[in-house]
């Protein structure tokens, strides 16, 4: 097929430069597996309501299977002349089996083609994202369960603050990407809508059965309007929206342990295998990953942006802008695929310095809030106990020493109520385990906590 698919209404031949910067093959042939099954679907469709014979159709359906196989083999030449996958295997198909393969593009366009092959292709891209979340999540909680006895200082305003179990700071990680699938779980039903049969805007004339097309092709529903249809995507900028989200998650995650990782916190140790040197200095051991990790998630967001912008003020229906959503889609899609495999096999490999952690949440005064806490479950108001607690933390830095390091005649000097049994109350395991609020740091939450993830991670199914 040299011919253009439009050719008939134009008497001069396409500038080359304009196959060229209009063409999208080099972006979307990814799409080919998608495209050809949709295909396959319509064509039995067309059968089905008498618009080919079956003898048509299981010579499209051979046809296009054999050109399945040509793509995956690399036997498929790439030509702007073609513009997109679309032409591409249609073309093909034309040369294979000749006139029933010009028959195949009858009752739709590639406006609802190419919305049905994105939806297909997020639809695969966004179960595999739920998949790779709920393995790091599992990651997570191993991580919780191995490390349960670990104390480390958690912090505010990136000042130490309180005790807190490192089983409980990862475990907060669970809970941050337990959303972001769950957030992809409900996107999915927006992508799970079938387009093909809305063709160039205004639906077809042909008797299409486009039910029995979503039942061959897995969609729960069918768009609702052919317009909006061909020209929706809202589900892109959603999808864009959770990768979004996500990111800003692991860009979270990398910022601690790039921190946790340097010789002022030295709280962990990365492997080896995710990690470089320098080129000039010997001793460097740099946290290559999570620095990347960090940088990506400002392409991600661009992703959705760009996605927000290309958007913004189109008219209905089709308009061609809508070519560089697919550009944006999969670097988008496949950043994220990286990110998360990445961590899922960098995580199990690091090494937590339990020493150093619980060295550093037994410095720094982190037990003066459970200093007032004492003092007001002897009936003192937590507000004067906040202000004797604050006295004793600058008499303590004064004097150069931790609280509980006072003596005994020295705390009471603050306030008569203090007695021997202070200093096991301040106690950092004991200050950890006290917390036994819902959702609190205390062992018996963050163990009940892991075993609920492992039973939710177990449980789940994807559609």
């Amino acid at each position: 097929m040299s011919e253009k698919l439009w050719s008939g209404r134009f008497s001069e031949k396409t500038d080359r430069m304009v196959e060229r910067f209009t063409s999208s093959i080099q972006v979307d042939k990814r799409l080919y597996r998608h495209d050809i099954a949709g295909s396959i679907a319509h064509a039995k469709m067309m059968a089905k309501v008498g618009m080919i014979t079956p003898e048509e159709s299981e010579q499209i359906a051979k046809g296009l299977e054999e050109i399945r196989m040509d793509i995956e083999a690399g036997r498929m030449e790439y030509s702007d002349s073609l513009e997109d996958i679309h032409m591409h295997i249609e073309s093909r198909l034309v040369e294979k089996i000749g006139e029933a393969g010009q028959k195949l593009h009858t009752g739709r366009s590639r406006n609802d083609q190419v919305a049905l092959d994105s939806r297909m292709y997020m639809r695969d891209e966004v179960k595999e994202i739920i998949q790779l979340l709920r393995a790091l999540r599992h990651v997570f909680a191993e991580l919780a369960k191995k490390h349960i006895d670990v104390i480390l200082p958690g912090y505010t305003h990136l000042q130490r603050a309180q005790p807190v179990l490192f089983s409980h700071h990862m475990m907060a990680y669970y809970e941050m990407f337990t959303r972001d699938a769950r957030r992809f779980e409900d996107c999915l039903k927006r992508i799970n809508v079938m387009p093909l049969g809305s063709a160039a805007l205004a639906g077809t004339t042909y008797p299409i059965d486009r039910e029995y097309v979503a039942r061959l092709l897995d969609f729960p529903e069918i768009s609702a309007n052919s317009m909006d249809a061909v020209s929706d995507r809202d589900h892109m900028l959603e999808l864009a929206s959770c990768a979004s989200i996500c990111m800003m998650h692991f860009s979270r995650i990398s910022e601690e342990l790039i921190l946790w990782s340097t010789s002022e916190f030295s709280f962990i140790t990365l492997s080896d295998a995710f990690t470089t040197g320098s080129s000039i200095m010997p001793q460097k051991k740099n946290p290559d990953i999570p620095e990347l990790v960090r940088g990506k998630t400002g392409s991600v967001y661009g992703a959705l942006f760009s996605l927000l912008t290309m958007m913004k003020s189109l008219p209905l229906a089709y308009n061609r802008d809508m070519q560089e959503d697919k550009k944006t889609l999969f670097e988008m899609i496949d950043t994220l695929k990286d990110c998360i495999d990445i961590y899922v096999r960098m995580l199990p490999n690091m090494t937590v310095k339990k020493d150093v952690m619980e060295a550093s949440a037994s410095k720094g005064f982190l037990n003066a809030t459970d200093l007032a806490d004492y003092l007001a479950a002897k009936g003192m108001p937590f507000r004067k106990a906040h202000h004797v607690a604050g006295r004793m933390v600058s008499h303590a830095l004064a004097k150069g020493v931790e609280i509980d390091h006072l003596e005994l005649e020295v705390l009471r000097q603050f306030d008569e109520m203090f007695e021997k049994d202070v200093y096991e109350y301040l106690e950092v395991r004991r200050m950890v385990d006290r917390r036994k609020s819902a959702g609190g740091t205390s062992t018996e939450n963050v163990n009940e906590s892991i075993k609920k993830a492992f039973e939710s991670i177990e449980s789940e199914t994807i559609a």
